[in-house]
């Protein structure tokens, strides 16, 4: 210690006459570590890089010390003498005897962790500190091109960066690691009972196939105009929602045990709209009815009596039209900080907007690639609704495929699941043929018998699981999905009663 006591390294100036925190014995104790012990660099490489030293000359020694050990060649007082002879700020500290003096004054390795950690916090509290000064002097700056709300979006998104450094870049783990995560996902879906390991939608034949909502999967949910995607998005956001409860999780930290919180960009609907129509399925009042305030006194209250119990369910809306992708992922951010964060919706993909305008096929995979990446970075699933393209309505079987995905391959490329949502009632209505053709009439009337108030959400693909076809219900004046009573289950019911 009585070594270090002789060095005596020139700080930079700060840009005012405050002093940045720093420790320069610090860093001067962990570089001396590494000096004589080059496995210390592995143990901390992870938590420090050089930018993260106060001193520049610390900073160029860490950088040159580091790049020799990556390329796995000795970075001692001596291999680095050559590369910082020429200095000028070495030179100031007493040239290359400084280095075997940093090295003759080292700690042992079983401290270097703590030392690197200090290093790293420093570091993060003279970020904080800039990033104040330049939010205040660019608020101060008048300019007509920079808006206040972009520069809280993008003062934000420095925020959250740089909270999320040495988290989000975790690098390689060991299998067993990967082992016990994959047994802890197994063992949350043995205890639910019911065989998920993701956030149950409700839709118990949907959740079947898609063994719940896992976290970061991106699900597209696709179809054509009238066909039910917004309300079947609406459905599983209020189930998640209204299923909610917050507890003690496995891992031992605090969220939802139950359901979750969920955040709905809507930017084609209003907050109003959308919440009409959640509470006219919760109140079984026809969403038609609602919106002209054609009610009966008893439906009324029934509407008045949903509201109530939906006041506290954990569904925030935003509907801010034409949102650019970085503004999504920094609304998420800031909603999973604020209030927290399980499911996330945005209906619909093709109205974000990305940051290439010339081209529409690369700004829809810009979108994609956003959102998946969202989907990773919040560790949720992310639910995007997607368009159609017309060439469904001139084949006669309706059906939707992959290939009818709009504007761009890159939908199916990025997402974990696509599925699309088709009504065959919706086509078979506009089929209906004159009065006087009885037998057509009667051969049309058995059909829509036989597809009156079903609906398919078809999985066209899942990274981890099967495809196929579910069967759900579909009320159309509540604008409800529900699950389809299938005869057996019905005959149990009668023989209960």
């Amino acid at each position: 210690m009585n070594d270090i006591a002789k060095i005596t390294p020139v700080p930079p100036a700060p840009a005012d006459t405050d002093v940045l925190p720093h420790n320069i014995e610090a860093e001067q104790q962990l570089l001396g570590a590494i000096l004589t012990n080059n496995d210390v660099y592995d143990r901390i490489a992870a938590l420090v890089k050089a930018e993260h030293f106060y001193d520049p000359v610390h900073q160029r020694i860490f950088e040159i010390a580091a790049a020799r050990i990556q390329k796995n060649a000795l970075a001692s007082p001596v291999t680095l003498k050559a590369f910082l002879e020429d200095d000028p700020g070495l030179k100031e500290l007493g040239g290359p005897a400084y280095l075997v003096r940093l090295a003759g004054a080292a700690i042992s390795a079983f401290a270097a962790r703590d030392y690197a950690q200090m290093i790293y916090d420093l570091a993060v509290r003279r970020e904080l500190i800039a990033l104040g000064r330049d939010i205040a002097d660019r608020a101060g700056k008048v300019d007509v091109a920079s808006e206040p709300r972009d520069q809280i979006t993008e003062a934000e998104q420095r925020l959250y960066k740089l909270g999320e450094q040495g988290v989000a870049e975790r690098g390689f783990q060991s299998f067993l690691r990967a082992v016990t995560a994959a047994v802890d996902v197994a063992n949350a879906a043995y205890q639910r009972g019911g065989g998920l390991s993701g956030i149950p939608t409700q839709l118990i034949d949907l959740d079947k196939k898609l063994g719940g909502l896992h976290p970061s999967d991106l699900i597209i949910l696709a179809g054509r105009p009238s066909m039910g995607k917004t309300s079947l998005a609406t459905n599983i956001a209020f189930n998640v929602a209204k299923a909610y409860k917050r507890g003690r999780k496995p891992d031992g930290s605090e969220g939802a045990v139950e359901g979750g919180v969920v955040g709905f960009f809507s930017l084609e609907m209003s907050a109003e709209q959308l919440a009409a129509r959640i509470l006219s399925e919760a109140s079984e009042v026809p969403s038609e009815q609602i919106r002209r305030g054609d009610m009966t006194e008893h439906e009324f209250r029934r509407f008045v009596e949903a509201a109530k119990s939906l006041e506290t369910c954990p569904l925030y809306i935003d509907d801010t039209p034409a949102l650019p992708i970085s503004q999504v992922a920094a609304r998420a951010r800031r909603l999973k900080r604020t209030h927290g964060l399980d499911v996330l919706m945005v209906d619909y993909l093709q109205l974000l907007k990305g940051s290439s305008k010339d081209n529409r096929v690369q700004e829809v995979s810009e979108i994609t690639q956003g959102l998946k990446a969202i989907a990773k970075e919040l560790n949720i699933p992310v639910i995007a609704l997607s368009q159609l393209s017309r060439q469904v309505e001139s084949r006669e079987d309706k059906r939707p495929q992959l290939s009818d995905l709009r504007e761009s391959g890159s939908i199916e490329q990025d997402a974990d699941v696509v599925m699309f949502v088709f009504r065959e009632e919706y086509y078979k209505e506009r089929e209906k043929p004159s009065d006087h053709e009885l037998e057509k009439m009667a051969a049309w009337q058995q059909v829509m018998e036989s597809c009156h108030g079903k609906a398919e959400v078809i999985i066209g693909k899942q990274r981890h699981g099967p495809i196929g076809t579910v069967e759900l219900s579909f009320e159309g004046k509540f604008t409800r999905f529900g699950n389809l009573a299938r005869e057996w289950q019905s005959g149990e019911r009668e023989a209960e009663y």
